[in-house]
């Protein structure tokens, strides 16, 4: 009887190794680990040797760094989504995207079941597993930080280290670094460990080694830079005039941002399974990307149109964090993002300069601008009449005056 197939989302560290272990010995199980390439960089080196060694029997590690640019990032930003007015969600959009992978790997390898190494008291295992509801909803998750058995026999990381020791899994487990991380194309995060104290000050001079994607403002380069950026219908198609492919533009962006010092965030947030949570975040390129396209909207979009798509920014934003990227309100919401980016178009300028993205100037061949119309001076195109104002005024003012003559009659 053929064993049991398990796909394991795999990053190379102490818990999925170990998780790896676990699950082959406990279930009897074959061990397929995936791991999504997403813009982890260096992180990847020496995995595929790391998880065959440590019981797998095969492997995959799938760039799909185009597909998170382009299906993922481009999307999310047309939205405006920001979570709780400050998160860029960054590992929040990941998420969907290596679960889809995961489940189309199971369907390939004849898998029954998919597992995952989020803790019960996280996000991600929400997103994973609302992901694999939506998409294969045949499929079993594993959680193991939710069973018994395995809490039981992992109470802390020295247990790990200790179970890892023994059936030879090479990790390297530091106290140097006392905080765990997450990256990809659009951001890094940093939480638990010190981070958990509210107070601690991640930009004081002693920290500045735990940031990676961007220098500290005050190191920045004391010359500002500027950047173009061009959108064709609400995506950003290139820098500086040259085309580029969503991909490239971040890693551009990237570049620049982290260059000079822009999107650190630090920020206590409220988590899906309801407790707070401190996270430090650095977003260098989103950041860029995410100023740019709010101002090439403010010269193409309609404010009415502009007005219905911010009320739904929250609930969007909402929606990404929470794990429901594939589910029919976000999709809805998502076609009327669409259409309301489609005379989302033109040049959006930048001056990058110690951690500030700061506006200097936009264009648009079909901007809703009109200098003669708004301007100070005479309109030679006759287009506003300031004396209708007189009237517009009155109208607005019924109700406040009705309103009024009634609070003071009750008085």
């Amino acid at each position: 009887m053929a064993k049991q197939k398990i796909v394991l989302a795999y990053s190379g560290g102490l818990d999925t190794s170990v998780i790896l272990k676990w699950l082959k010995e406990t279930y009897d199980a074959e061990i397929i680990a995936f791991t999504a390439d997403i813009g982890q960089r260096d992180e990847l080196d020496g995995l595929e040797e790391k998880a065959l060694a440590t019981g797998a029997s095969k492997i995959y590690i799938d760039d799909l760094q185009e597909e998170f640019a382009k299906d993922f990032i481009y999307p999310m930003f047309q939205a405006g989504a920001l979570y709780e007015g400050q998160y860029l969600l960054g590992t929040s959009i990941a998420r969907p995207l290596i679960a889809k992978r995961m489940v189309e790997i199971a369907r390939m390898e004849g898998a029954t079941a998919i597992a995952h190494g989020a803790t019960g008291k996280g996000n991600d295992q929400v997103r994973f597993e609302l992901t694999a509801a939506a998409l294969a909803p045949e499929l079993e998750v594993i959680a193991p930080w939710r069973l018994d058995e395995f809490r039981e026999s992992f109470p802390g990381r020295a247990e790990m280290i200790a179970y890892a020791e023994k059936h030879g899994i090479p990790v390297t487990a530091s106290a140097s670094k006392p905080y765990s991380t997450d990256r990809n194309l659009l951001h890094i995060s940093f939480e638990s460990g010190m981070l958990e104290d509210p107070w601690f000050d991640p930009s004081a001079t002693d920290n500045k080694d735990m940031f990676v994607l961007s220098v500290d403002p005050e190191d920045a380069p004391d010359q500002a830079e500027y950047v173009e950026l061009n959108f064709e219908q609400g995506n950003c198609v290139g820098l500086n005039g040259d085309r580029m492919e969503p991909l490239q533009v971040m890693d551009r962006l990237n570049e620049l941002g982290g260059k000079h010092g822009v999107g650190r965030v630090d920020m206590v947030e409220n988590r899906f399974v309801g407790m707070k949570s401190r996270g430090v975040y650095e977003t260098p390129g989103g950041t860029i990307l995410f100023t740019a396209h709010r101002k090439m909207e403010s010269l193409t979009m309609d404010r009415e149109v502009m007005s219905l798509r911010d009320s739904l920014i929250s609930r969007y934003a909402t929606l990404v964090y929470n794990g429901f990227w594939f589910a029919p309100e976000r999709l809805a919401v998502q076609a009327l993002v669409t259409e309301s980016q489609k005379n989302v178009t033109g040049t959006v300028r930048l001056k990058l300069y110690k951690g500030n993205v700061i506006g200097a100037g936009v264009q648009s061949p079909v901007s809703l601008y009109n200098p003669n119309i708004a301007t100070m001076e005479a309109d030679p195109t006759q287009a506003y009449n300031q004396g209708d104002a007189t009237g517009f005024i009155r109208l607005n003012a019924l109700r406040l005056k009705v309103s009024s003559g009634v609070q003071q009659n009750a008085k």
